[in-house]
């Protein structure tokens, strides 16, 4: 396989500590795959190598490039022989745990649980410790004990004390949350990490037998990791050192996972002998967007410096478009997308990008009055949850025979009314309930007619708001620490506002309409089929298109504004924008909207800092402002100087 000189440089150095800065498009994977081969063309056996990346696919693609490669070679792959230990640190969490399940405290027959299932948990541990479940939210106690167990922390360990009251019940809730996981012999996914590691940093012969069966290590996107997993890392290298650590600090935006820059900034400290290696040849994208890109990267402080560069074409200036509103924006990204279909561009070459999962309303909608097909990376606006919900209250409270939007919401948020009393009320048996669930019955009832009334009085954003905050989901939300789903659900009101110049009964009619056909459209294929792509750019990393549209460009959208001020992260906003940018081949659509609605409150839009980091000489000559005729959905008026 063709290498360039930097790859070769890596896959030729196979013993000591690597650190592989592999900058977007670099071939990072083709070069792992390469020196994995490599190492084992030299005589080291291939069940002496481990490789870790970060999801299965990834895995999964690394281990079938490995196997065409030493396909090639007779020998390797035999009934003898087993190949490359390739997986995820969570698969290797639970290789290690399996075989020394007695060691680590547990049965052979261990459970593994998921993320509902530790929020069920979670809600039985409150119960158990006698706390307030309105107080303590399932899925933020669940945030805090995952938080705590990933400092590597015990609830009798555990001895902060600037959280008062609620922190003492919050542990706890932690300590039965321990003791439900024991007693029905469950690890939850932050233990497939932790006890392996609490193995190896107290068994000195469990330690000694991984050191010794692994002596090649590769850890991929090493810029994703926690500290567990450095830790682990380190540990499992600690006989032979032979480690080779992979990826791209301008590409780490995932530090409310957990993830820390200090991971690569730290590594050539920790290992002084460290052979660094920059791979900046770009295969993917053209020389301008790559210049864009770097403009924009080289402001962070905290990164590795590097400069990507590429023997491909100058390629097409960045076009950027500014519009009236956010449906102007749609409108026009989804014209511009007709335009490459209608020039014989493949659908799946095309994908737009967002930085919040509310921006995929509008777009969709565009999308479906212009007929393209999509295919949303995630679930559809109206078929979230949070927005479910808040439209099933409507639903109950107009239509009183709508059993399943009653279930949906009887309990939502919690209110103490549980699957029994639902099937007695379904039943027609509500008589038979005791005088305090029948008095929660009565509550809820008496909210949807509530609902009912207020909707001939109040246009339909403003139902929506009272569901919002009468309902309490608003509150609930907030409290669980989900911003993504409340601001989806501030979005739902701005699309109800849409419809408030026709009056209380009218508008709420066509609101309810436009969502009912919006839902029975079968406008996603499968993902195998060709449509164009609509996600987050979390969603895009490791993905690359020929054409990309990069929406919202506007201060305090994307770069994104933290609801609080302590979790503000401006470079990690610029390495999520330059993921973006990268995932463009042959040329890159930015867009924003003068005024944009959210919870419907229409305000003016400041362009992104991006736009004036990128440069002028990078955008084409007819990007441009456009104004939206709202009587017939089109974009019109002769275009305007850009602004930078």
């Amino acid at each position: 396989m063709k290498l360039n000189k930097k790859q070769k440089e890596a896959v030729e150095k196979h013993d000591g500590p690597v650190l592989i800065i592999a900058g977007a498009g670099t071939g990072k994977t083709r070069t792992i795959t390469c020196r994995i081969a490599s190492i084992i063309n030299s005589g080291i056996e291939p069940e002496k190598i481990l490789a870790i990346t970060f999801t299965n696919k990834a895995a999964t693609e690394m281990k079938e490039r490995v196997r065409t490669i030493l396909g090639k070679e007779k020998g390797y792959y035999t009934a003898t022989k087993e190949p490359p230990f390739i997986s995820t640190f969570h698969s290797l969490g639970v290789h290690i745990l399996r075989h020394h399940y007695k060691e680590a405290g547990l049965r052979k027959s261990f459970s593994i649980a998921d993320r509902d299932r530790s929020r069920q948990i979670v809600k039985e541990s409150i119960r158990r410790s006698g706390a307030d479940i309105k107080v303590n939210e399932p899925g933020k106690v669940l945030s805090f004990i995952s938080r705590r167990k990933n400092d590597l922390i015990l609830p009798e360990t555990d001895t902060e004390e600037n959280d008062g009251t609620s922190f003492c019940i919050k542990t706890d809730i932690w300590k039965e949350y321990e003791r439900i996981l024991a007693e029905e012999s469950l690890v939850d996914f932050d233990d497939l990490l932790i006890k392996p590691l609490k193995l190896m940093e107290s068994n000195s012969k469990i330690r000694g037998f991984y050191q010794s069966r692994w002596s090649h290590i590769h850890i991929d996107e090493y810029q994703d990791t926690n500290e567990v997993q450095v830790r682990l890392s380190d540990i499992l290298a600690g006989k032979h050192r032979n480690i080779c650590a992979t990826g791209d600090l301008d590409q780490c935006i995932y530090s409310w996972r957990g993830a820390k820059v200090e991971a690569i900034l730290d590594f050539e400290k920790k290992y002084p002998d460290t052979k660094t290696i920059l791979l900046e040849e770009n295969y993917r994208s053209t020389k301008t967007i790559l210049d864009a890109a770097n403009r924009v990267i080289a402001l962070n402080k905290n990164r590795k410096e590097k400069d990507l560069y590429t023997s491909n074409t100058e390629g097409d200036k960045l076009d950027y478009s500014v519009a009236s509103s956010e449906t102007g924006e749609a409108i026009m990204v989804a014209g511009k997308v007709r335009d490459l279909l209608n020039d014989g561009r493949p659908a799946s070459s095309i994908a737009v990008l967002y930085r919040t999962n509310f921006q995929s309303r509008a777009l969709e909608e565009a999308f479906l009055n212009q007929g393209i097909s999509y295919s949303v990376v995630g679930t559809k606006f109206l078929q979230r949850q949070e927005v479910k919900e808040v439209l099933s209250y409507i639903e109950a409270a107009m239509n009183s025979d709508s059993a399943s939007s009653m279930k949906r919401i009887i309990n939502v948020p919690p209110r103490g009314i549980g699957r029994v009393t639902l099937l007695k009320i379904l039943d027609g048996k509500e008589g038979e309930l005791p005088a305090r669930t029948a008095q929660r019955v009565s509550l809820f009832r008496k909210l949807l007619a509530k609902i009912k009334n207020e909707s001939k009085k109040l246009p339909p954003s403003e139902l929506l708001k009272l569901v919002l905050n009468d309902s309490g989901l608003a509150e609930w939300y907030e409290k669980r620490g989900e911003e993504e789903r409340s601001e989806n659900m501030k979005e739902l009101v701005t699309l109800a506002s849409r419809y408030d110049v026709e009056g209380p009964v009218r508008g709420l009619e066509s609101f309810i309409e436009h969502v009912a056909l919006f839902n029975d459209q079968d406008a996603i294929p499968p993902q195998e089929q060709e449509c164009v792509r609509l996600m987050t750019v979390h969603a895009a990393k490791g993905l690359e298109f020929k054409y990309v549209f990069i929406t919202g460009l506007e201060e305090g959208l994307f770069p994104h504004e933290p609801v609080n001020e302590e979790s503000r992260d401006e470079e990690e906003e610029r390495r999520l924008f330059y993921v973006a940018l990268t995932r463009a081949r042959e040329k890159a659509f930015l867009s924003s909207a003068y005024m944009r609605t959210i919870f419907g409150i229409t305000s003016a839009q400041a362009p992104s800092r991006f736009i004036s980091d990128i440069g002028e000489e990078n955008f084409s000559s007819d990007s441009a402002v456009f104004e939206e005729d709202h009587e017939t959905g089109l974009l019109s008026g002769p275009p305007l100087p850009p602004i930078y």
